[in-house]
């Protein structure tokens, strides 16, 4: 039986749902088919039981009719004992029988239990036998007294045709009533089945919808089971699905929009060249200023799209956090862009700020808002930058930002109208939130009392260095030390 259902049940090709059915159905087949059999031999135990206590009654009082006339069976009348059912032997030990006077019915088959009651003297036994017409009975045998030249027992006997039959209707009743209980499992077990399976059925269905269609429709989810969880896991799938595509379509337009600009002046300006090659007609020194305005716009291209490799990489490049001072890394991003800024003053304050993070992904957002400052401020103007706990200031004396442009700065290919002129991709800003924000911190950005633009920075760390550093070169950034970041204004 294991075995078939094994075979039935590692069937690939068969559908779940019948796997279900089966496995409910044998479950209650099993469980009716050890009921039924224990409720049979035990209520065929206990009747035997029953059985064998009133036989023993009956000897006892039978022994003191006995006692008096063993030969003529204690003068016991052989209709009374026909009326109660009894049939009376004397067995003695050499193995002869003594029937009741009168008595032409049959006789009890006696064997060696009963003998060996009748040797002993002591002791009793119960079984099931037949008589010499082949009849079952319930026989048992005492004791019943011993002489000097022989030992006896007493052997009654019970037909078994009325018990038999009354256990036969049980068996019936058992069968019928069992494989009813059982198609009734197989009838629930269906139903159990379909009913668990139509959620995994509806997420299949909404698998081959999305495959067919390539629309991330979500599955309505009813219920709080483990089924009813895997459909709000999927669901939760296709919703950071939706996203990720969306922000990836919406970064190939952006992308295109933005590097059509450059690749057009790019073509522009190698078509004159081209075209000055074989005729001749640009003016003196006209030459020079095309090429340089070709490798300007090669140098903004190439930023534009190493920003771009920087914003599409999302999280597919592993991190590798290492405990680092936070000032070395904005003193460092100083030390770059001072060599762009030609008559900008610089004041700064950076007191030590100890985390855990990527150092060259921070030194790239902390040069992107110094940029920033240096590209809006004015000629000898002045910029200052301020670390001092673990918020990172960078103000400029430029012309500010709009009150419509602030909700907008971090966003990816933004550029206000004041910043149409000015090169760059409009990706900086978007670099240095996610790079923030990928380290527990925040970013936000406000109009400086000195006048032009201020970008705040938040990193959590500690000020002074902990102790355990100088062991543990790597550290996970859920171990950095110092508070959980504030929530970014």
């Amino acid at each position: 039986m294991i075995r078939w259902l094994r075979a039935r049940l590692t069937v690939r090709s068969r559908p779940l749902q019948d796997r279900l059915t089966i496995v409910v159905a044998a479950a209650v087949a099993s469980a009716v088919a050890l009921t039924g059999a224990a409720a049979y031999f035990i209520t065929l135990l206990s009747v035997y039981t029953q059985l064998d206590n009133e036989l023993v009654d009956v000897a006892a009082v039978t022994s003191t009719w006995l006692q008096q006339d063993l030969e003529n069976m204690g003068g016991i009348d052989p209709n009374a004992l026909r009326a109660a059912n009894v049939t009376v032997e004397l067995l003695r030990s050499d193995d002869h029988a003594i029937t009741m006077p009168g008595n032409d019915g049959p006789r009890l088959m006696t064997g060696p239990s009963e003998l060996r009651v009748a040797k002993l003297g002591f002791g009793s036994s119960s079984r099931s036998g037949v008589s010499n017409t082949g009849q079952a009975y319930r026989i048992i045998a005492v004791p019943l007294t011993q002489t000097q030249d022989a030992h006896y027992a007493l052997v009654l006997g019970r037909p078994l045709a009325p018990t038999q039959a009354i256990m036969q209707s049980m068996l019936y009743a058992l069968l019928t009533f069992g494989g009813l209980g059982i198609c009734l499992a197989v009838l629930v077990g269906y139903h159990i089945a379909r009913s668990s399976i139509q959620p995994v059925r509806a997420l299949s269905e909404a698998v081959a919808h999305i495959t067919a269609t390539n629309k991330l429709t979500p599955i309505e989810v009813h219920g709080t089971d483990e089924v009813a969880d895997l459909g709000r896991a999927f669901n939760r799938m296709l919703k950071a699905l939706d996203s990720s595509r969306e922000r990836q379509s919406r970064l190939i337009a952006d992308a295109g929009h933005e590097l059509r600009t450059p690749l057009t002046s790019m073509r522009t300006n190698t078509e004159l060249l081209v075209a000055d090659e074989n005729s001749g007609m640009l003016p003196p020194g006209a030459r020079g200023e095309i090429l340089r305005d070709v490798a300007a716009q090669l140098g903004e291209f190439t930023t534009l799209v190493g920003d771009l490799v920087a914003l599409s990489r999302e999280d597919s490049v592993q991190a590798h956090p290492e405990p680092i001072d936070f000032r070395e890394v904005v003193l460092s991003a100083l030390s770059r862009v001072k060599r762009r800024g030609h008559g900008i003053t610089w004041e700064v304050d950076v007191q030590p700020l100890y985390l855990v993070g990527e150092p060259d992904a921070l030194e790239r957002a902390v040069t992107n808002l110094l940029d920033n400052a240096v590209k809006f401020s004015p000629p000898n103007g002045t910029i200052w930058v301020e670390l001092d706990g673990d918020r990172l200031r960078v103000a400029d004396q430029g012309p500010g930002i709009a009150a419509e442009d602030l909700p907008h700065v971090f966003d990816r290919f933004y550029r206000s109208d004041q910043a149409r002129t000015t090169p760059g991709s409009g990706l900086g800003l978007s670099i240095v939130a996610k790079t923030v924000q990928a380290h527990g911190g925040w970013v936000k950005a406000g109009r400086a009392p000195e006048g032009g633009a201020e970008f705040l920075m938040r990193l959590p760390g500690s000020t002074t260095p902990p102790e355990e550093w100088d062991d543990a070169p790597g550290v996970s950034p859920d171990d950095a030390p110092g508070v959980s970041p504030d929530e970014a204004p």
